[in-house]
């Protein structure tokens, strides 16, 4: 399939008006009627998925095999995030209680196959299995590159040559995901234990926003807008990737912030900030918890899981230092917005100093007004205050990467808004990159969540109060 048709074709699709079209579920008779509904859009899912794994050349590691099949991937996937759109607008609408195994059992079935299949979409597993069998044969990750002659004994055939950068960067990943790396290493070695973990931290989250849900009186089945999420599937079953951990142990932190358990919110915070420091940015939702408990909580996790590494000294930092500059953070072609200024005039090199500055003052702003003026206690106000700031982050870095929006997800499930669930979603389209620009291409992500931010804040999602039968 030539891809300027893919360009052609794919904003079409998911330019559909998902949330209008779905208002002619209103002639259903009632929520126990759309649960065949929800069932037919389960088994729509899981073909798509089986579809995505049929395409996938054997042998071809981190790539589909070639670019018409990743094009036709990204058709798929684009439809089954259309499938998945319409799923959580059938559940937000009112399902019965028992609907959410139903959830469930879907969420699982569509995870087996790119579990035990290949990663095929990213070689980042690779390098977590590696830095496990680093740790394993009780070497510091930190201390040498995958290339180095001191680590030659540990090759293999199977890991080893799918490393990323392996000769010429350190990893980057933090403390806390290398214990994590550190425990496959050393009970079950491999890229499918990687995975396994990652989807545990998947079920880690979603039981905790379970928890937040019931506690709220609000359906438990919610959790379709993460357990259905094609870019979930992918990015966690099918590749491995680290956020499921980082968002895994920040839904615990939330929902620990709802009991007002300060010191262990902050435990699980420092932990979520040390295995992708994206995390980081929901900081303020924890201020108005416990005050200087949960920051002294959270600077003791990451002083301890630091220290755990620091034989090593300033190289624990590994590959974070050089990270800006291959993403294109430190000159500012790695931002969307200035990506697009670019097209309209060349920008001064000063462009992305004041970029930067803007994008910290207003981000700052944001933070202190959500600790200090907003102070979130509820429940919803945590969930929805972490969600705003967890978008804004992600917005102004603009990543490449489809999987670092998958995070987002997560508040959506406590605190729905359409933005969010789109964020989380829409970048399935990222797989593909037909015109090799950082601004054109990724315009169809954030342009239509900037559309559905301003329909939220003039229309938001009225969802509070479900009715009798609806609740899980």
């Amino acid at each position: 399939m030539n891809v300027y048709r893919i360009a052609s074709i794919v904003p079409r699709l998911l330019s559909i008006p998902t949330w209008n079209a779905t208002r002619g579920l209103a002639g259903w008779r009632g929520p126990e009627a759309r649960i065949w509904l929800l069932a037919g859009l389960g088994i729509a899912l899981l073909l798509l998925t089986i579809g995505g794994l049929a395409l996938h050349v054997p042998g071809a590691a981190g790539t589909v095999g070639t670019l018409e099949r990743t094009e036709w991937l990204v058709v798929l996937l684009g439809l089954a995030a259309l499938v998945h759109f319409v799923a959580v607008a059938t559940v937000l609408r009112g399902v019965p209680s028992g609907t959410v195994w139903l959830v469930v059992m879907v969420a699982l079935a569509a995870r087996i196959g790119p579990l035990v299949a290949p990663p095929f979409l990213s070689s980042d597993v690779y390098r977590y299995a590696w830095d496990g069998r680093v740790q394993a044969a009780g070497v510091n990750p930190y201390s040498f590159v995958p290339a180095d002659p001191a680590l030659a004994a540990l090759r293999d055939a199977d890991v080893f040559p799918h490393v990323n950068r392996a000769e010429t960067a350190p990893t980057i990943y933090p403390p806390a995901a290398q214990v994590l790396f550190a425990a496959v290493g050393w009970t079950l070695p491999g890229v499918t234990s990687v995975k396994a973990v990652m989807v545990a931290f998947e079920a880690l989250a979603l039981g905790a926003a379970g928890v937040v849900l019931r506690r709220t009186a609000l359906p438990v089945a919610w959790i379709v807008v993460w357990a259905w999420n094609p870019l979930a599937i992918w990015a966690f079953a099918g590749n491995g990737h680290i956020d499921a951990a980082a968002a895994g142990l920040l839904a615990v932190a939330l929902m620990l912030a709802g009991t007002r358990s300060g010191l262990a919110a902050g435990v699980a915070f420092g932990a979520a900030i040390l295995t992708k420091f994206l995390p980081l940015a929901a900081a303020p939702v924890f201020w108005p918890l416990g005050r200087w408990r949960t920051v002294a909580a959270t600077c003791v996790t990451l002083i301890a899981l630091y220290a755990c590494y620091a034989s090593v000294g300033p190289r624990v930092l590994g590959f974070l230092p050089g990270y800006g500059s291959e993403e294109g953070l430190t000159d500012g072609t790695g931002f969307w917005l200035l990506a697009g200024l670019s097209h309209l005039a060349t920008l001064p090199r000063i462009a992305t100093g004041i970029y930067i500055s803007v994008v910290a003052m207003l981000l700052g702003a944001l933070g202190l007004w959500v600790a200090f003026v907003k102070c979130p206690s509820t429940d919803r106000e945590i969930w929805r205050s972490a969600g705003l700031l967890m978008a804004s982050i992600t917005v102004a870095i603009s990543p490449h990467y489809s999987w670092y929006f998958v995070w987002l997800a997560l508040p959506a499930i406590v605190a729905p808004s359409r933005a969010l669930i789109w964020l989380s979603t829409a970048p399935v389209l990222l797989y593909l990159d037909p015109f090799h620009d950082r601004f054109i291409w990724p315009s169809l992500v954030y342009l239509p969540a900037f559309a559905l931010a301003l329909v939220d804040r003039r229309r938001p999602l009225d969802l509070s109060l479900p009715t009798p039968g609806e609740l899980a």
